[in-house]
């Protein structure tokens, strides 16, 4: 009887889970595709090359998916149990909610572990390519695109123009100009030709026009001055047929996935991670010693002098203020304060320098305690899901989308507050990677709780009779009740 209700309870859950975790993919990867969108346009990717660098991000958040698919998919599915009177016929058969809950925590204990090994031994992989292809995107120059009746400067040491362009693929062009820019080994050069067509090139890494019934204008005296040119002869020439090549090289990609990137610390596993905070550990601390000593060596000699004789008979003071006359007095507190503020700016400086280290630290072991912590979020969103759904009582999209993300809002923010906070240098790492998850475990454990004591916790009418008498004073009686 058992394990055809565990069937039927992970049956009932995985329904709500695919769909669910099909539709956030999907709302965030077109978030990726939104953010990503510039890098994009106009760089001649093929349809291919997009959804590869689209799969590499997709996998990336996984992570962050599956604990707000669990919270869901579980409030759904003991929404649609207590909808169904399902629960209450299983208590009514002496099952108990902790029984019924049972099974999807094996579950989910499974997707954590899952989880976990999918963070930490494939994901970096996949960082490893998206990051790549990102910055090899964004190397690459744009692509060339062609708009009748404007100047394109897109080819190299070009200018183009041409009035209409037509055919299948672009390849038919009515009034063509180009316009070659003079350089150390060429001089200045125009073309005019009536019409031209882009035909295949043997070398792709060239554009073959061949243009018909045009002019070729050069100047051998570009950049000189008016005199020289008025006597330069003129050196116009009539085609009917010219073929030119343009190098298109520099407009290729020729390397979309090449792997240019290889020390990121997104790039590695938990233990490789482990390694990296150690460097890191050592490199800030060196930082930190040699900027204690700058700022040492820019002290008061008389301070430092003190420092290093504090078990002898201290230093009588070397001045009287009040036998110095006005003027060096005032000049004495002028330069003292200088001293203060050069002192003052160091150490902002200074601090400045140490900040983006401390910041880098941190972001290496929250990252790496994320690879856990995530994992953890499952089992808590969990229980805090199948505690609400089993109190809410309701199915479907509607309340209990609705709180699952509340409480994913909540849990986002609290992250993201503790995360700056450690990059900052106000809060260990290890602590602000754990807060969440320390934070919300608590309310699971009292959501769960108060489902297996079968509280009242969303019950309307509860909250109006205990409001009732602080509301009974700000209702008017009824008509029929004052003139009794």
């Amino acid at each position: 009887m058992f394990k055809i209700l565990d069937r039927y309870i992970i049956k009932t859950f995985f329904g709500p889970f695919f769909f669910i975790f099909s539709v956030l993919f999907f709302i965030f990867i077109v978030n990726i595709v939104w953010i990503q969108l510039g890098q994009f346009m106009g760089k001649g990717l093929s349809t291919f090359q997009i959804l590869k660098l689209l799969f590499y991000l997709g996998v990336n958040v996984i992570t962050l998916v599956l604990p707000l698919t669990i919270l869901l998919a579980s409030i759904m599915c003991f929404g649609e149990f207590g909808e169904r009177y399902e629960l209450a016929a299983m208590k009514a058969a002496g099952i108990s909610l902790t029984r019924v809950m049972i099974p999807l925590f094996g579950v989910t204990t499974l997707l954590a572990i899952l989880l976990y090994l999918f963070s930490n031994n494939i994901v970096p992989d996949f960082q490893r390519k998206a990051k790549n292809m990102l910055f090899n995107i964004a190397q690459t120059k744009p692509a060339l695109n062609f708009t009748p009746g404007q100047f394109i400067d897109q080819i190299p040491g070009y200018m183009v123009k041409f009035d209409k362009i037509e055919g299948k693929n672009a390849e038919k062009l009515d009034g063509v100009f180009i316009h070659r820019k003079a350089n150390t080994f060429d001089n200045q050069q125009s073309i005019v030709a009536q019409r031209g067509e882009f035909l295949p090139a043997t070398n792709p890494a060239f554009l073959k026009l061949v243009l018909y019934n045009g002019y070729i204008f050069e100047d051998s005296y570009a950049g000189k001055g008016e005199n020289v040119r008025v006597k330069q002869p003129d050196q116009a020439i009539k085609f009917d047929t010219l073929v030119s090549h343009f190098d298109i090289s520099e407009l290729i990609s020729k390397a979309i996935e090449k792997e240019q990137i290889t020390d990121d610390y997104r790039f590695q596993t938990y233990n490789e991670l482990n390694a990296t905070i150690l460097t890191v550990q050592k490199d800030n601390k060196r930082l930190a010693e040699n900027i204690s000593s700058d700022l040492l060596s820019q002290t008061s000699s008389v301070m430092s002098y003190i420092d290093q004789n504090k078990s002898k008979v201290p230093l009588k003071a070397q001045y009287k203020i009040d036998t110095i006359k006005s003027d060096k007095k005032l000049d004495l507190i002028f330069n003292g304060y200088n001293r203060l503020d050069n002192l003052k700016s160091s150490l902002d400086n200074k601090s400045n320098e140490l900040n983006p280290s401390v910041k880098y630290f941190s972001k290496v072991i929250i990252y790496q305690q994320r690879i856990v912590t995530y994992s953890f979020t499952c089992l808590i969103f969990f229980m805090i899901g199948a505690s609400l759904g089993s109190i809410i009582r309701k199915g479907g999209m509607g309340l209990p989308v609705i709180v699952a993300i509340v409480i994913f809002i909540i849990f986002y923010v609290i992250n993201v507050g503790f995360e700056n906070l450690a990059w900052t240098g106000k809060l260990n790492p290890y602590l602000a990677a754990w807060l969440p998850n320390i934070i919300l475990l608590p309310f699971g454990v009292w959501m769960t709780y108060k489902a297996l004591t079968d509280s009242q916790l969303f019950d309307a009418e509860k909250y109006k009779a205990l409001l009732k008498p602080i509301t009974k004073r700000f209702v008017k009686q009824k008509e029929h009740q004052r003139y009794q």
